[in-house]
């Protein structure tokens, strides 16, 4: 998500949505020829960078089906220095993305604002947006518009934003018409010259990002895109005012052919080798007037509150019938306000208006009519109500309901449950007939057994009968008790699955089934089959081991005969917890138990391709959430 490019955080305009997709937008951060990007925050107060995609792309089918893949694509990138995709929507009206909100300025800010950068400065910024181009490739995205615009300058180290979207772009016949998208001051030659994009066009905008910090301006100048772009295609780049010390890693990274370019491993290495120093990330790599713009974005403005439902309005007094109010009733409340318990006599049945009635005492709250003469004094205690007044639980006017709690006055939502224990309340009591009913029946049966201990020995077997078939009594009775007390301990009714389709689990990288939707994460340092991933998939290139594991549960594929039910998971005897990839075909069904209480049906649906740079395998989920009880080691 890019920075803002004037000011920090501005005001929310006239046409700028104040909610997309539940989260509430606090202020502006900039905007780009694919969107507009927003600073919101999570439940939890984490803040965002929300960037809602502008209508001209969202009426494009083709840019909705890229955009789709690019952003299942981009939850792969797990990396030190990218910023991370929180959430998104590819399908609604208007699409949208959020990633982590990064506080620093684009390195486009902080040349523009600060001039050029120091030299272990941009060496710091070189190994950082290598590091993260290499995990980007590894996901099988190419960036495609690396610039300085997208890369934040954060207190750690750089962060590289936006990558692969604007592939997504690419097919729209927007980008004909007016609506531009990318920087061609950044562009490789195979990239303007023909389109082409791989891996190493974003090596030639490294060299570019590289060359734009340490001068201060873009390596092939500035003017119109067709001269930009000429240049770039036939003309070498002016780096006369480029430190001697970058001049080689620079040059190369610049070639015109892809294949002369380095490698990502070759320009760290490069990078180390030119520092005098050690290169560590820390908070002292930028200089003090770029690292103080830092703190300034750290001071974000506060969450957009959520504004609360307004109460109903008294209704404007109108002229009243001399018909006498209803027994029970307050007359000097306005009619559609909570009522409360009525005083213990009630009023008179009188006109509502007195001539020359004397004023109440104190302030009248508007809607309040002077009461009558000869209104009786209402029982100590008892308050007029003011505007609004709610409902009191001594005002039942239907047997069984409960008021709602304080705060919930007429034209407030009803409250959850969840939120005021207590409501709604308990079904009322009921009467006691059924104890009645069943002292009877005991007493009777026990009047049974007393008379069958006193029969003769002689008719021993029909005692034995007698007592078999009271016991019989005896058995359905508890039985039927038993059945009637147990149903407070009857197993809960299973939870509903949930479904995500299409999720690319990337090699070495695992899923939670707790999370809603899983998404693959990097099982950190010790790697994903030493830690409590749920599902993972591992790869080891060196000796050929593909498979498919759990380190926190138990696994089985099922047979073709068999379908993927939480029933058929349950049944299942055949567990293990790893399942090597030959075993699988597309459509093949696993079933996932985790030792938290989870149960999934895992459908295979395939691999990467041989050609593709990253490796992993697409899967279908069926989730049955706390499906039992925890397991414990």
């Amino acid at each position: 998500m890019s920075a803002p490019s004037t000011g920090l955080f501005q005001p929310l305009g006239p046409d700028d949505p104040s909610t997309v997709g539940g989260y509430r937008l606090t202020a502006v951060l900039g905007a780009g020829g694919m969107g507009k990007v927003y600073l919101s925050y999570t439940p939890g107060g984490r803040p965002i960078a929300l960037k809602v995609i502008r209508p001209e792309f969202s009426e494009d089918p083709e840019f909705r089906r890229r955009f789709q893949q690019e952003v299942k694509a981009a939850q792969r990138v797990q990396g030190l220095y990218t910023a991370p995709v929180i959430d998104f929507d590819t399908e609604g009206t208007q699409p949208w993305l959020a990633t982590a909100y990064v506080p620093g300025p684009s390195l486009a800010d902080a040349v523009s604002q600060h001039g050029r950068l120091p030299l272990r400065s941009v060496l710091l910024l070189a190994v950082g947006v290598a590091e993260a181009l290499h995990v980007i490739h590894g996901a099988g995205i190419v960036h495609r518009d690396l610039k300085p615009a997208n890369v934040l300058l954060a207190a750690d180290g750089p962060r590289v934003i936006d990558f692969g979207i604007a592939r997504a772009a690419d097919a729209t016949s927007l980008t004909g018409h007016g609506v531009s998208v990318g920087t061609p001051a950044f562009m490789a030659p195979e990239q303007a010259a023909a389109g082409t994009v791989t891996p190493h066009t974003d090596i030639f905008a490294l060299g570019q990002i590289v060359a734009y910090a340490a001068i201060g301006a873009p390596a092939y100048g500035e003017g119109s895109s067709h001269a930009v772009l000429y240049r770039i295609v036939h003309e070498d780049p002016d780096l006369s005012a480029l430190p001697a010390e970058l001049r080689p890693l620079v040059t190369r990274c610049l070639s015109r052919d892809p294949a002369d370019r380095p490698s990502l491993t070759e320009v760290i290495q490069m990078c180390h080798d030119l520092s005098p120093a050690p290169l560590r990330q820390g908070e002292d790599w930028l200089p003090q007037a770029v690292a103080g713009s830092i703190t300034e974005r750290l001071q974000l403005p506060e969450p957009a509150k959520t504004p609360p439902p307004q109460p109903a309005v008294a209704p404007t007094p109108t002229a009243v019938s001399a018909q006498p109010p209803t027994q029970g009733a307050n007359p000097y409340v306005p009619t559609g306000v909570g009522v409360a318990a009525a005083p213990t006599q009630s009023a008179p049945a009188a006109p509502m208006h007195a001539p020359n009635a004397p004023a109440a005492p104190g302030p009248v709250p508007p809607g309040y009519q002077t009461p009558p003469p000869g209104y009786q004094t209402p029982p100590p205690g008892y308050q007029t109500p003011p505007p609004g007044y709610q409902t009191q639980p001594a005002y039942q006017p239907h047997p069984g309901y409960q008021t709602p709690p304080p705060g919930y006055g007429p034209g407030y939502p009803t409250p959850a449950p969840a939120h005021h224990p207590g409501y709604p309340p308990a079904a009322p009591k009921r009467k006691r007939t059924g104890l009645i009913v069943a002292g009877s029946v005991v007493a009777a049966l026990i009047g049974i057994v007393v008379i069958v201990s006193l029969l003769p020995k002689g008719s021993d077997n029909k005692a034995k009968g007698s007592s078999g078939s009271a016991g019989g009594s005896r058995a359905a009775s508890a039985g039927t008790t038993s059945g009637g007390s147990s149903g407070k301990n009857q197993k809960p009714a299973d939870p509903t699955p949930a479904s995500y389709q299409g999720i690319n689990l990337t090699a070495n990288y695992q899923l939670m089934l707790a999370d809603n939707p899983p998404r693959p994460g990097t099982g950190g340092s010790a790697g994903v089959s030493y830690n409590h991933g749920d599902l993972y998939f591992y790869m080891d290139t060196l000796f050929g081991d593909t498979k498919i594991g759990t380190d926190n549960g138990k696994l089985v594929v099922l047979n073709n005969s068999e379908k993927g039910s939480l029933e058929t998971c349950r049944a299942e005897t055949r567990y293990t917890d790893k399942i090597g990839l030959d075993q699988l075909t597309d459509g093949s069904e696993i079933c996932v138990l985790s030792d938290a209480g989870h149960i999934a049906v895992a459908t295979y649906r395939g691999k990467s391709g041989t050609n593709d740079p990253s490796k992993y395998i697409t899967l279908d989920l069926k989730i049955w959430r706390n499906a039992e009880e925890p397991r414990k080691h």
